[in-house]
């Protein structure tokens, strides 16, 4: 197996080089056709031109590589979804041994390749063009939602000031989100009930097809994520603005129709390109375990069953020792559902199930926790193609089962989920049955689930056995957050120091986000 990862390309990676990469966009971009600035700003091509790359940039989707710095070599392994059986020399992150080179993609890509270009969105369309606006702020929004759910405190309101790039605490930046959205739905659902003609529609690359009244669902339903992320730390706050989502006269998504999606440019997706082309990345061992205890149809539309065992779907374990990159190289590799082209940001599925945990918490979720349950597994089913929801839903029998591994039982492990599929009788285990359906509709965001087994401990993973951290990592608790950038460290030390100061610890994988707090779920 060859690693595809090492190809860095020259961009300016520091904060403050992201705003001066920008400085000269009309010099850079002149139409050689020789149309004018002021042709560029009547058909807003100067702003468009901005927005277009975050739709294959904030969850990359057009360079293999980059996508497999980004995340696939962090979350997509921490969540249980998937690895790559690579010792990488003894130095990796799914063995605790963190790479500062790998783990600064994602900041540094963001904010050149989107949050650099929609702060010149602002500066151009805000009070002048504010539907444009508008719709930069919920991209903004969705971007910043996954760089400060990795590394904590962030630039976001004092990105393009003068001097030092100054961090914002999470909880802060949390809460400038939710005003981001404030405006956005409320500048949006104007215009479309005033039926205006959108100007978004040959430049958005999302199932949303330019729709402004799309727009506003997809932002209610990212408040709604965005609530149920902070329910512990500041459950009022988590409460208003989940029923504020809810409440709003468009709502948030109900069918897969209203799935939010892009397509990739690539005739195939980055995962299905890292498992089969690069040979690279395989089934988790606790996709194996849960998805086949529950004798889970939707196991053969993630995963093609294996080599090693014919007819079987078998799952490699995060974090054990590799012997060489090809010892797994007969496990199961990805399925259908990666061979669409298709980049899910968020499913409806996921929102039934955010809409169900906040009916269990007694907020008003238009709903009871069990049917909204229930309304989620059915969903995944359908945008999966899977049939028999019904029959599953009322499984009160089958749980996870035991990993076997047939090339070495030293990786064997019993079971650590125990939750059926039925609806139950306690708070506790309804939130585990609710997390864990979550976290296999949401297959393959392994950003979005490694989140949220942070928050809530579910579902229940298998845990490392090669923790090669120095004692910094807890094999119990695993990674909590990814360090600050390097690049950041070497030309904005001002800012991460101010960001260090925020997060109220040490700048290591240990260290826990603001919402990442100890104690019960409820």
């Amino acid at each position: 197996m060859t690693l595809n990862l090492i190809k860095k390309s020259a961009i300016c990676f520091s904060l403050l080089a992201a705003v001066s990469c920008t400085d000269n966009f009309e010099e850079l971009n002149q139409n050689p056709v020789g149309a004018t600035t002021v042709d560029l700003e009547q058909n807003f091509n100067n702003i468009k031109g901005l927005i277009k790359p975050a739709f294959t940039r904030l969850y990359i989707s057009d360079i293999t590589w980059q996508y497999q710095l980004q995340q696939s070599l962090e979350a997509d392994g921490w969540s249980g979804y998937m690895t790559t059986p690579n010792d990488f020399d003894g130095n990796n992150n799914h063995s605790y041994s963190l790479r500062d080179s790998w783990n600064s993609y994602a900041w540094d890509d963001a904010y050149v390749s989107i949050i650099a270009n929609l702060y010149k969105v602002e500066q151009r369309a805000k009070g002048k063009y504010d539907q444009f606006y508008a719709w930069s702020l919920i991209v903004k929004v969705a971007t910043m939602q996954r760089i400060t759910d990795m590394y904590g405190p962030a630039v976001y309101s004092k990105f393009g000031g003068d001097g030092a790039a100054i961090y914002d605490s999470q909880q802060d930046i949390y809460k400038q989100m939710f005003k981001d959205l404030d405006f956005a739905v409320k500048e949006l659902t104007t215009r479309a009930n005033a039926n205006e003609v959108s100007k978004f529609t040959q430049t958005d690359l999302s199932s949303c097809g330019g729709s402004y009244s799309q727009w506003v669902k997809y932002a209610n339903s990212l408040r709604l994520r965005l609530a149920m992320r902070i329910s512990k730390v500041d459950p009022i706050l988590g409460k208003a603005e989940a029923e504020k989502a809810i409440n709003h006269a468009t709502g948030v998504f109900t069918t897969n129709k209203d799935v939010m999606k892009i397509k990739s440019p690539l005739d195939l997706n980055v995962i299905e390109q890292m498992s089969h082309a690069w040979g690279g990345l395989f089934m988790g061992a606790d996709m194996e375990s849960i998805l086949g205890g529950y004798g889970d149809p939707r196991i053969a539309k993630y995963w093609e069953t294996s080599k090693v065992s014919p007819g079987e779907y078998k799952g490699v374990r995060t974090g054990i020792l590799y012997p060489t990159p090809s010892t797994y190289a007969k496990f199961s590799q990805t399925g259908p559902r990666t061979r669409t082209g298709e980049v899910t940001w968020m499913s409806t599925a996921e929102v039934y199930f955010l809409r169900a945990e906040g009916a269990l918490r007694g907020w008003n979720m238009n709903g009871n926790a069990k049917d909204l349950y229930e309304s989620g597994i059915k969903a995944s089913f359908e945008q999966n193609g899977a049939e028999g929801a019904a029959t599953y839903i009322t499984d009160n029998v089958k749980v996870a089962k035991d990993y076997v591994d047939p090339l070495n039982p030293a990786n064997n492990a019993v079971a650590v989920s125990k939750v059926t599929v039925a609806w139950g009788a306690s708070k506790e285990i309804n939130l585990e049955k609710i997390i864990t359906q979550k976290w296999i509709a949401t297959y393959p965001d392994g950003q979005e689930a490694w989140s949220e087994f942070r928050r809530t401990g579910y579902p229940k993973l298998f845990r490392i056995t090669n923790n090669r951290s120095g004692g910094l990592i807890s094999t119990e608790l695993g990674v909590r957050r990814l360090p600050f950038s390097q690049a950041e460290a070497a030309t904005n030390p001002k800012g991460v120091a101010s960001g260090v100061a925020a997060l109220g610890g040490p700048d290591n994988g240990a260290t826990r986000l603001w919402w990442d707090t100890t104690g019960p779920n409820f």
